[in-house]
């Protein structure tokens, strides 16, 4: 009888320090799932590992035996790109060390931490790097995709503020990527996602950062377009200390949040300005609130910068039902924001949403070649999440985010971000990358060209392209 991969791997990988769990083992399916659960999948043998070695043994027990290879760090993708059928889910989760020099302002950062393990980490220092909105996102993940967030606008994406990784590529060779070394992978792991190898670590970029104003305003969901209009022609002009990403929601069930307004469908925007000053933050949020009708609730206040990082990992635990689209978006006019309206109001379920993310202020900074990420004269990064905790609800909740997305496609800029799209097509993520799709072609076939990080926004080697 032939035996299973995960009886395989233990034969063959006898220095592997970590974990290896199959089918067969207790523990098999808490350690496949995934932060999705309309994502249901059985790998064949699920490797936790403690650090490169780990790593490089995995790689090549899945390259040696064609299996797929799927990688693991939070787990929060929505198409479930973390994990495959009868394959090797290569889990980062215990490569959790942080170590933050408060002098140099840098934090190295292990591939499988949670973004709130860096956010209290480096906070302890006053210090902080962009990145996400939810804390149980993993690190790596979010990153090598772009990372948008609360702070964008201030300081850029996660990948601008990305000063070096430690990678383990296809052969299972083990390289450092910066700026002066291996720089072809740098540019290209900054927003080319999984496709290049597998980081054990990343140095990023700390900023002096320790308090935020942040909280949301909301308005009745009846006022979407309204609302987005104005917010459209504030937020621009706004300096890039304020951030607030415009979004169509139902208020959460819970405190703080009145009663009254319970479950209530909304339109509103999160705001986040970079910094402890609340009469200065008041005084550049006030031109948008003078224009529009009194709102139901404005609830920013000064708190930490983690606290406004885990806002939303109550309502968004791992679990749900999720399916999402996204796009990036120049402009839009009156009649985007009225489909926008539409759609807003037709929310399936109380944790559907629509978020809205600004991607001016220090995204604009740098140039669409500087990185793999190419939108750099877009405005905004939108993604049409349907959610629900009912499994009954999948189809509800996915045909929303769908027709939004398609009535909302003419207005788009033709791309979205990866981090926030299904697993849909390769057309799509052309778009992603537009003129960079080329070079990053180029960069998979010298580095990857057995296409072996496939399971990802999948940039194919040029031979293939």
């Amino acid at each position: 009888m032939a035996i299973t991969p995960a009886q395989a791997a233990r034969q063959e990988l006898t220095g592997f320090k970590g974990q290896l769990i199959g089918p067969e083992d207790s523990g098999y399916d808490e350690a496949r799932s995934v932060y999705n659960a309309m994502i249901d999948r059985r790998p064949a043998l699920v490797a936790r590992c403690t650090g490169p070695e780990d790593v490089a043994q995995v790689i090549g027990f899945a390259r040696d035996h064609t299996l797929p290879l799927a990688v693991r760090g939070g787990g929060h993708h929505g198409a479930g790109l973390g994990t495959c059928d009868d394959g090797v889910v290569l889990d980062l989760s215990p490569v959790k060390d942080v170590t933050v020099d408060p002098e140099a302002r840098t934090a190295r950062v292990g591939g499988g931490c949670l973004l709130g393990e860096v956010d209290r980490a480096t906070h302890e220092h006053g210090l902080a790097t962009p990145s996400g909105i939810i804390s149980t996102t993993g690190v790596g993940g979010i990153t090598l995709g772009g990372g948008i967030g609360h702070l964008t606008r201030t300081y850029g994406l996660a990948v601008d503020n990305l000063l070096a990784a430690d990678l383990v590529l296809a052969n299972g060779e083990q390289v450092h990527a910066d700026a002066d070394e291996n720089s072809d992978l740098y540019w290209a792991i900054r927003g080319g996602g999984g496709n290049f190898g597998v980081v054990t670590s990343f140095l990023f970029r700390l900023h002096e950062l320790s308090t935020v104003v942040a909280g949301p305003t909301f308005w009745p969901v009846e006022l979407g377009a309204e609302v987005l209009t104005a917010y459209r022609d504030f937020l621009p002009r706004a300096p890039r200390e304020l951030n607030g990403f415009f979004l169509f929601t139902s208020v959460p069930p819970a405190p703080p949040f009145p009663e009254e307004l319970h479950l209530r469908k909304v339109c509103g925007i999160m705001w986040c300005w970079a910094g402890d000053d609340t009469d200065a933050a008041a005084e550049e949020m006030a031109p948008l609130l003078d224009v529009l009708p009194a709102p139901l609730l404005h609830g920013p206040a000064a708190m930490p910068h983690p606290a406004i990082q885990s806002a939303f990992d109550g309502v968004y635990p791992p679990g749900d039902q999720w399916y999402w689209r996204a796009a990036f978006i120049d402009e839009i006019p009156a009649e985007a924001a009225d489909l926008h309206a539409k759609f807003g109001a037709e929310m399936p379920t109380w944790k559907s949403t629509m978020h809205m993310y600004p991607i001016d202020g220090a995204v604009h900074d740098h140039a669409a070649t500087d990185t793999a990420w190419s939108y750099r004269s877009s405005g905004w990064s939108a993604v049409f999440a349907g959610v629900d905790p009912d499994p009954a609800n999948a189809g509800l909740v996915r045909q929303w985010s769908v027709d939004y997305s398609d009535a909302l496609n003419p207005f788009s800029a033709g791309g979205a971000y990866v981090n926030m799209t299904m697993d849909e097509s390769q057309e799509r993520v052309r778009a992603s990358y537009r003129d960079n799709y080329a070079r990053l072609a180029r960069i998979k076939a010298d580095r990857d060209p057995g296409n072996l990080f496939r399971l990802n926004q999948n940039i194919q080697p040029a031979a293939q392209a």
